[in-house]
C-alpha cells in the first residue's frame, strides 16, 4: 500500500494549478490533494484553459479518487472536443496517478498490465530551407536514436512559392498576418480581441470552405521536397507527415497519390476528423495511409471513423480523449477494426507520462510523439524519472506507484511561470460551490 490510512477513506480535498511557458507551449499543471498526504499530478492540454478544470472541483471534492471511473462518469458531459476536453482528461490522469499511489502500483498495472518494457518516441522536426535541409534535420534525430520520424509537409511551404497555391485574392495574405500577429505570441498572451474578426474567421475556415488549392506547380513542389527528404533519410524509416494545410478533399487525394511512392506512415489530419465520408473518399484514392484522432474527446466519438474503415492509424491525445483509460479503450477499439494507434503529445512530462502508461497497456501502440526533445530543461520539471527521459528514441515504463513521478521540481516551475499566473498553486476556493443540477435525464 502506497500510504497509510484506509484507502476506502481517500477523499480528495482540493485542486491547485500552475502554469508555464515554454514546455514547449503554455501548459497548465494541476494537483489534486488528499485528506492522506498523497497528491496527484495531472495537466490541461496545451493552449487550454485552466477554467475547463477548476469549473468541475466541487463536482469532485470528497471522492475517492481510486473510483476514477465514477468520477469520469460524472464530469464527462462537461469536456468537448479538442482543447475543450482538457479539464476532464487532466482531472482523470490525477485520479489515476492518487489510485497508482494509494495501491502501490504503476498505473500500467491497473490497466490490465503491459505489452512492452519501453516507449519507442518520435518526434516533431522543423527545419528552414528545402527537403535536403529537412532530411538532414531528420537525419540528426536518426542519429540521436529516433526509429519513428514525422513532418509537416503542406500549404506552409508553399507560402512563398509563387504559382503554387490559388485562392480567392487576399486571403492568403490576411491568413500570413493574423499567423503572425497570433502564432508569434507567448500563448495566453493573446489579446482575446484578436480572436475576433474577418482574418481570426478565414484562418478558422474548414477545409472544403477556404477556397484555397494547391497548384500543378505545388504539387510538383512538395513532391520533389518529399524525394530530397528520402534521399538524404532513405526508405526503411517510418516518416509520417502533419499540417497539410486548409485545402479541400481533391486537392488532398492529388497530393496523397504523389506520395504513395515515398513509403509514409500516415497523411495526417488531411480534412476535419468529423467529415467520415470524406476519409472514405481519400482512403479509397490511395494507397497512403491515413490518420487522425489528436482532437476527436471520448471513445465513441471515434466509432464512426473505425466503422468506416478509412483509417490506418488513430492518432488520440491522453489530455483530449477524456484521459488515461478511455485512450486505453480507443486503442482496444481500434485494434477490433484492424488500425495501429500512435499517441500525440505536445506536453509537460506529466502528460507524457501518462501517454507511456496507455502505450504500454495498449496492444496495437506503435509510437508516442514528444514535441520537446528540443526543450533542456523539460525533463527536469519532475523527479524520480531518468534523465534523459527521451534515451536513444525509447522512455522506459516506470515500475513506481502512479504515474511514476516522485515529485514536481517547484524552483524550476517557480522559474517557468507564465505571466498572467505568477503564483504557482493558488488557492481555488472560488471554484469550491460551483454548483448545477448535473442529470442528463429526467
Amino acid at each position: 500500500m502506497g500510504q497509510a490510512g484506509d484507502i476506502r477513506d481517500l477523499k480528495i480535498t482540493d485542486l491547485r494549478f500552475a502554469d508555464i511557458d515554454g514546455a514547449p507551449k503554455r501548459c497548465t499543471l494541476l494537483k489534486l490533494y488528499t485528506n492522506q498526504g498523497l497528491v496527484g499530478y495531472g495537466e490541461v492540454r496545451d493552449a487550454s484553459s485552466r477554467t475547463y478544470a477548476a469549473m468541475l472541483k466541487s463536482r469532485i471534492i470528497g471522492e475517492n479518487p481510486c473510483n476514477v471511473e465514477k468520477i469520469f462518469r460524472r464530469i464527462k458531459q462537461f469536456g468537448g472536443h479538442s482543447r475543450q476536453g482538457g479539464g476532464v482528461s487532466g482531472l482523470e490522469v490525477a485520479c489515476w496517478d492518487l489510485a497508482g499511489k494509494a495501491w502501490g502500483v504503476p498505473v500500467w498495472q491497473l490497466l490490465g498490465g503491459r505489452f512492452r518494457d519501453r516507449i519507442r518516441i518520435y518526434c516533431d522536426t522543423d527545419s528552414e530551407g528545402g527537403g535536403r535541409d529537412m532530411g538532414k534535420a531528420l537525419k540528426e534525430r536518426m542519429a540521436q536514436g529516433f526509429t519513428y520520424l514525422k513532418m509537416d509537409l503542406g500549404i506552409e511551404l508553399l507560402m512563398g512559392q509563387p504559382g503554387c497555391l490559388s485562392a480567392p485574392l487576399g486571403f492568403l495574405e490576411k491568413m500570413r498576418e493574423y499567423k503572425k500577429t497570433v502564432f508569434s505570441t507567448p500563448h495566453g498572451s493573446i489579446d482575446p480581441r484578436a480572436m475576433r474578426g474577418e482574418a481570426y474567421d478565414l484562418f478558422n475556415t474548414a477545409h472544403p470552405f477556404t477556397g484555397i488549392h494547391i497548384t500543378e506547380q505545388g504539387l510538383d513542389f512538395l513532391e520533389q521536397y518529399m524525394a530530397e527528404v528520402r534521399a538524404e533519410i532513405g526508405y526503411e524509416v517510418p516518416l509520417a507527415i502533419d499540417h497539410i494545410g486548409h485545402v479541400p478533399l481533391e486537392d488532398c487525394i492529388k497530393l496523397a497519390r504523389r506520395l504513395e511512392r515515398f513509403n509514409l506512415a500516415w497523411m495526417e489530419d488531411p480534412v476535419p476528423w468529423q467529415m467520415t465520408d470524406q476519409y472514405v473518399r481519400l482512403a479509397q484514392s490511395t494507397t497512403t495511409p491515413i490518420g487522425t484522432g489528436e482532437d476527436i474527446y471520448l471513445k465513441e466519438n471515434f466509432l464512426p471513423l473505425f466503422r468506416s474503415g478509412a483509417l490506418a492509424v488513430i492518432h488520440p491525445d491522453v489530455l483530449s480523449t477524456g484521459g488515461i483509460m478511455e485512450t486505453k479503450k480507443i486503442g482496444d477499439l481500434a485494434e477490433d477494426h484492424g488500425v495501429a494507434m500512435a499517441l500525440h503529445m505536445a506536453e509537460s512530462p506529466i502528460a507524457c507520462m501518462a501517454a507511456v502508461h496507455v502505450a504500454a497497456a495498449t496492444r496495437n501502440f506503435t509510437a508516442l510523439e514528444v514535441h520537446s526533445v528540443d526543450v533542456p530543461w523539460w525533463d527536469s520539471l519532475v523527479n524520480g524519472l531518468p534523465k534523459p527521459l527521451v534515451d536513444r528514441g525509447y522512455i522506459q515504463v516506470p515500475d513506481a506507484p502512479g504515474l511514476g513521478i516522485e515529485s514536481l521540481n517547484e524552483e524550476l516551475i517557480a522559474e517557468k511561470l507564465h505571466a498572467d499566473f505568477p503564483v504557482a498553486w493558488d488557492s481555488t476556493e472560488s471554484w469550491d460551490k460551483e454548483w448545477a443540477n448535473d442529470r442528463q435525464w429526467s
